[in-house]
């Protein structure tokens, strides 16, 4: 349904702004099902997450997991987190358009000393607080988000500092209106990211298809081949080709062109009823199981 990314300075109250919106969606008309994404889903320490570029790529890489596996048309996923590159912003975005979901920015727009203090007041409650260290690094790389990228539109923005969160903040009351509006065709003023050839997941062709039953059929062929030259010419009856697949019988000697031959039509049979029909069988092993069925009907009577 869509995707929420929190982003703001270390301390800047998202994880506020992440719980003010999930229960401002709870009490919406249309009650969708929603779900908060953040480090301590994980348990992940803050300051461990952040110590350095490898630990805090790790703790991207599980929040963008989470949010791959979560993220689908029937709810929700507000992802609490820094998000404080525009890369990894862009790469959210990304998995929004693949869903085929709506998206938007929720910035926490603070003043760094504000954002300094309120770390402070946390490690004197010891409560969870940024090193100094940490908290500066951080400060400086965060990129702040710009409405004119498409990885930041819509973007709605809080001011904690000066009008504090609630649930009736406008940014709030606002990004809800916009996460739970009914869309038809006429509406204009919200966007469903559509998925394109670049963010599907890839998927078997018609050409993939093809390949895979001249591969099976021939397999299968072979086979017969080889245990009708062990029977001596005599009848195939109860021959395994393997777990999960039928048995081939056969009541009398097919020579290898008459085989040939059945073989073709099917693989023409096939092709046509994809066009009209149920498509190909995408697996070696369901074009066995098909073809091994055909020359049963064929050949089993004959």
């Amino acid at each position: 349904m869509a995707l929420v990314v929190i982003c703001g300075q270390p301390c800047s109250g998202k994880s506020t702004a992440a719980a003010c919106l999930a229960e401002a969606l709870n009490e919406a008309e249309s009650k969708p099902l929603v779900r908060i994404i953040d480090e301590t889903s994980f348990h992940l320490n803050r300051n461990e997450s952040y110590a350095n570029m490898p630990a805090e790529k790790n703790l991207r890489g599980v929040l963008r997991s989470e949010v791959d596996r979560s993220l689908s048309r029937d709810n929700i996923i507000i992802v609490d987190s820094l998000n404080n590159i525009k890369g990894y912003r862009y790469e959210l975005w990304c998995l929004a358009r693949s869903a085929g979901t709506r998206y938007c920015v929720l910035h926490c727009d603070v003043e760094e000393a504000y954002c300094r203090k309120w770390n402070e007041e946390r490690r004197e409650r010891s409560e969870s607080a940024y090193d100094d260290k940490i908290f500066d690094d951080l400060i400086r790389r965060f990129e702040r988000p710009d409405s004119r990228n498409r990885w930041d539109s819509p973007l709605f923005e809080l001011w904690p500092s000066r009008d504090g969160i609630g649930k009736s903040s406008p940014a709030i009351v606002d990004a809800v209106t916009y996460l739970t509006k009914k869309v038809d065709s006429k509406t204009r003023d919200v966007k469903v990211l559509q998925p394109t050839i670049a963010t599907q997941s890839a998927r078997p062709t018609e050409a993939n298809s093809l390949y895979e039953i001249d591969r099976a059929t021939l397999e299968v062929m072979n086979m017969i081949v080889e245990a009708q030259s062990r029977a001596m010419g005599g009848p195939l009856n109860g021959l395994s080709l393997g777990p999960g697949l039928p048995s081939v019988n056969i009541s009398r000697p097919v020579g290898l062109p008459e085989l040939r031959k059945l073989r073709r039509t099917f693989i023409k049979l096939t092709g046509q009823s994809s066009l009209s029909g149920p498509p190909p069988p995408l697996d070696a092993e369901s074009a066995k199981r098909m073809f091994v069925d055909y020359l049963n009907r064929e050949l089993g009577n004959s």
